[in-house]
């Protein structure tokens, strides 16, 4: 990872509406399930925009959105964050909505409709007008979308050029497995910072113990943190080596999770790389900047919703 940017956190992908339903009971397959259920804004990079600017570090959200209510909505939402929006409207989709089946233990289930997110384009890139200032973060969701990938990739090249910081968040198991593990990581550059939860670890890596995938995953890039929920996280980085570097030169480092009851598992992933992130700027080590996704995380998880509270509200 290159020198820590001075400009805003550039977070490309996903805005969703998100529709939750907050399960009592485990969903009764082919009949009733009565349950709460709320609208609220959402999307992995979007939600990180929004919790890095609750912290009071810049942020910018990339990314596409509908025409209509939908759409406008994401956009005052994420000003109202304090985020800087470059956001395309497209009038031949809709914004992505996303329905998230929250369970009595507080996991989420989801089930996307990507809507205009798949329709994000170079050109959309090129309007956001990332500097050398600034650092990129990265959704996976752009990246394992067909629609989206060439202008994820379009991004990556983009920061590579700049010689800016770049974080990527692994997103979700299945889709890697559809993909391909090995063609996903092929399209990242190897001076990333990686951030994956432990299934999706165990996909790209090969191995189960997230110790070891942390470990295995370092050796191709430059940082690794491996979210394990309730288990805190595991770090990985390369110990001051330069070129081909073995497992043996890989520093493991385990963080203790912050001890919460979890509401909503909805966007804790998204707030730990807000803090993660935030960390790493102001100059945190990798340990320490876990320790403050794990702070951000557990109170994502205490409340319904991927986002922070809006400025002015409990």
């Amino acid at each position: 990872m290159s020198g820590l940017g001075t400009g805003r956190i550039v977070c490309l992908g996903d805005a969703m509406v998100d529709v939750l339903a907050l399960l009592p009971a485990p969903l009764t397959v082919g009949s009733d399930t009565p349950a709460p259920i709320s609208v609220s804004q959402g999307g992995s990079a979007a939600n990180t925009a929004a919790w890095l600017a609750s912290i009071g570090s810049p942020s910018a959200f990339l990314g596409r959105v509908g025409q209509g209510a939908f759409g406008e909505e994401v956009t005052r939402e994420l000003e109202s964050h304090g985020v800087e929006v470059a956001v395309a409207v497209d009038g031949l989709t809709s914004t992505g909505v996303c329905l998230v089946l929250i369970g009595p233990d507080g996991e989420r289930t989801m089930i996307p409709s990507a809507g205009a997110n798949d329709r994000l384009s170079t050109e959309d890139i090129d309007a956001a007008q990332l500097s050398s200032h600034d650092q990129l973060h990265l959704s996976g969701y752009a990246l394992l979308k067909e629609g989206s990938r060439q202008a994820a990739r379009y991004a990556l090249e983009a920061a590579g050029r700049l010689g800016i910081p770049i974080s990527v968040d692994a997103a979700s198991a299945e889709p890697i497995r559809q993909i391909g593990a090995e063609r996903l990581m092929d399209w990242l550059p190897a001076a990333s910072t990686l951030l994956a939860n432990r299934d999706e670890a165990s996909v790209l890596s090969g191995v189960d113990d997230p110790a070891e995938a942390a470990q295995r995953l370092a050796a191709r890039f430059a940082r690794v943190v491996v979210k394990c929920g309730g288990q805190g996280a595991v770090t990985a980085e390369k110990d001051g080596q330069s070129g081909r570097v073995t497992l043996e030169q890989i520093v493991l480092e385990q963080v203790s999770a912050e001890p919460v009851t979890v509401l909503d598992s909805t966007g804790a992933g998204d707030a730990f790389a807000a803090g993660l992130l935030h960390g790493l700027r102001t100059g945190g080590s990798l340990r320490e900047a876990a320790q403050a996704g794990n702070r951000l995380g557990a109170l994502a998880v205490s409340r319904v919703g991927g986002r922070p509270p809006l400025p002015g509200k409990h």
